[in-house]
């Protein structure tokens, strides 16, 4: 097996080259993890990390690949379309699986938008969201920005083929906007969904905890790491390890 503690790398998808993380072992399994999208990704990158490298203890590796214009991406943030991100995280799934890994994908938050179309033993969701819930919230926070600034903001008026949008700090495209809107979780089988106990919906397993995703700056949270660490590993060996 090769066991390296931390290492960079990267995959080409068919629109370029793009940076991913591997931790652990990148033979046997490996989890192959979506971040959550936009500003949420920044708010959980340090309690994602702290997991992935607890997954080590359970000995399994894992990779966390950057998408197109997210990350130390090259590509512009206003080009993004969440089918370049579902293309380039199969790529992603592609290279780990040549390189003798056996992947299981973990999907925080919005990444469960982006997995859809990698191969893999089984997959996990942390609080996954439906696109338009997404929308939902970048919309209402620029349009408190908006009011705050007192300027103009219509959401009506985004449409595709329109200018890029600015919501949560990013330059948007009213495309990849409404990809969004249509855009669900898979519920492809073998799926475990985990969520917090403060959410209604429905799931396999309810944790207390904070959402980090909410908070107003980057936080991490070991415990949790640990916890949704631990799940995660049984749930792979369950999948078949």
């Amino acid at each position: 097996m090769s066991d390296r503690a931390f290492s960079i790398e990267h995959y080409q998808w068919s629109g370029g080259r793009e940076a991913m993380l591997r931790f652990g072992l990148t033979t046997g399994a490996v989890v192959l993890l979506a971040m959550p999208l936009f500003e949420e990704a920044n708010r959980t990158r340090a309690l994602i990390v702290t997991m992935l490298r607890a997954l080590a203890e359970h000995g399994i590796g894992a990779a966390l690949p950057d998408l197109p214009g997210t990350g130390e991406s090259l590509v512009p943030t206003e080009a993004a379309r969440l089918e370049d991100w579902r293309a380039a995280f199969a790529a992603a799934e592609e290279q780990v699986t040549r390189g003798g890994g056996r992947v299981h994908i973990a999907s925080l938050r919005g990444g469960a938008l982006v997995d859809t179309r990698a191969n893999c033993a089984g997959r996990w969701h942390f609080a996954p969201v439906a696109g338009a819930a997404l929308v939902r919230d970048l919309m209402r926070a620029r349009q408190a920005s908006a009011r705050e600034a007192g300027e103009p903001f219509d959401p009506a008026a985004i449409a595709p083929g329109g200018p890029p949008v600015e919501l949560a700090g990013n330059l948007l495209a009213p495309e990849l906007i409404d990809e969004l809107k249509g855009a669900v979780p898979t519920a492809a089988a073998p799926l475990r969904t985990v969520r917090l106990l403060t959410e209604a919906a429905a799931a396999d397993h309810k944790i207390a905890a904070r959402p980090l995703w909410r908070r107003a700056e980057p936080e991490n949270n070991p415990a949790l790491a640990r916890e949704l660490a631990a799940d995660l590993a049984a749930w792979v060996k369950t999948c078949g390890g």
